[in-house]
């Protein structure tokens, strides 16, 4: 028997595609010493690669169930020729840590490649990467456009300790850079980036990690004006060995959390099935039910589409899954007792069936 279970998968990736080097090889020391390999390993790729790069993602997500995708891609350029097979957000990941000058032309170049698109926003990549003009320019836009923002934030240690401490291998690399480090010394990643986002605008973004808190940084979320989304991507938060992610004490704020796969250069594959698993693993106290949730129902939320995704339901769009499920009440998987279909959905490890996107059904190749 095949049932479908879910109104869809919404995922988050910053650039689905080909595992990067630093992924397969041995486990780097340092976030510094990983994002130093993926420099060197995106330095030898072509366009071409780029563009066959983001189609493979493409495939491995819809084969996982993936119905809905918010891409994070440093090169919108590319974006326009390019036919998505699920529905897309895309997203500019925009850096101007090497010629912070240009930023207003950086975002401006960007917003013209991706117009072109009915599903755009703009990710200033992280507080370390990104000036605070071009995050003024990238919420000028979005005003302006009705558009989301993304942006990495809080993910590391080594990025707590360059805005707090002024010190350690992120802020070593980066002054090397010749990035102005005037930010830092005495404010956490997080009140840096309520600086420069002006507070009131925190709502309207879509922050990924949010790992190293502190006790100010609570209260500082606590006053803020609305709840905006996070995205926790727990495999690769696994992989880098990140501090705990403080579920509880976000869900207590009413923050809106979501499940993402971050990308292939810190996972193994874009399952947002096997994202579920991971985030139960590190929180069993958390039911399956709500699990699912922050796949379908919060992802949409922090979408805007909480009236039109993620739930099966009139008038909401025919975004279906379909996987094998439970009979006479046992598991054909065969990996719970359980008669659940919350506990069945989150267990599953296989690629799905079909899956339907707006009424049509799709067969993953």
């Amino acid at each position: 028997m095949k049932a479908a279970v879910a109104a869809g998968f919404a995922g988050f990736a910053a650039g689905p595609g080909r595992r990067m080097a630093a992924a397969d090889g041995p486990r780097l020391e340092t976030f510094t010493d990983w994002i130093r390999a993926i420099n060197a390993a995106k330095a030898k790729l072509s366009p071409k690669d780029y563009v066959a790069s983001i189609n493979d993602g493409f495939a491995e997500a819809q084969r996982f169930g993936t119905t809905t995708i918010a891409n994070l891609t440093a090169f919108p350029e590319l974006i326009p020729p390019i036919r998505e097979p699920i529905r897309t957000w895309w997203f500019a990941e925009l850096i101007d840590v090497r010629d912070p000058n240009r930023a207003n032309e950086i975002v401006d170049l960007a917003v013209g490649s991706l117009k072109s698109k009915q599903n755009w926003g703009l990710a200033p990549h992280a507080p370390f990467t990104v000036s605070a003009n071009l995050y003024r320019r990238c919420e000028e836009i979005a005003e302006r456009e009705n558009v989301l923002l993304t942006t990495h934030l809080a993910e590391s240690r080594e990025e707590m300790q360059m805005f707090r401490d002024a010190t350690g291998s992120l802020y070593d690399f980066l002054k090397e850079l010749g990035r102005d480090m005037s930010d830092c010394g005495g404010k956490t990643p997080l009140e840096e980036f309520v600086g420069r986002a002006e507070g009131a605008s925190l709502p309207y973004w879509i922050i990924v990690h949010l790992n190293e808190l502190t006790k100010n940084d609570f209260d500082l979320l606590a006053g803020s004006i609305g709840k905006f989304s996070i995205v926790h991507c727990p495999r690769s938060h696994g992989y880098f060995g990140h501090s705990p992610f403080h579920f509880e004490k976000l869900k207590n704020l009413g923050l809106n959390i979501c499940l993402g796969t971050d990308s292939l250069a810190s996972n193994d594959d874009l399952s947002l099935f096997a994202e579920m698993r991971a985030f139960q693993k590190e929180f069993p106290q958390v039911s399956s039910e709500e699990i699912l949730k922050m796949v379908t129902i919060h992802a949409a939320r922090a979408l805007r589409q909480e009236n039109s995704l993620g739930k099966i339901r009139c008038d909401f769009a025919a975004d279906l899954i379909a996987m094998p499920c439970t009979r006479h009440g046992q598991s054909v998987q065969r990996r719970t007792t359980s008669t659940s279909m919350f506990d069945e959905v989150v267990a599953f490890d296989q690629p799905v069936d079909w899956l339907m996107i707006g009424g049509a059904i799709q067969v993953p190749a």
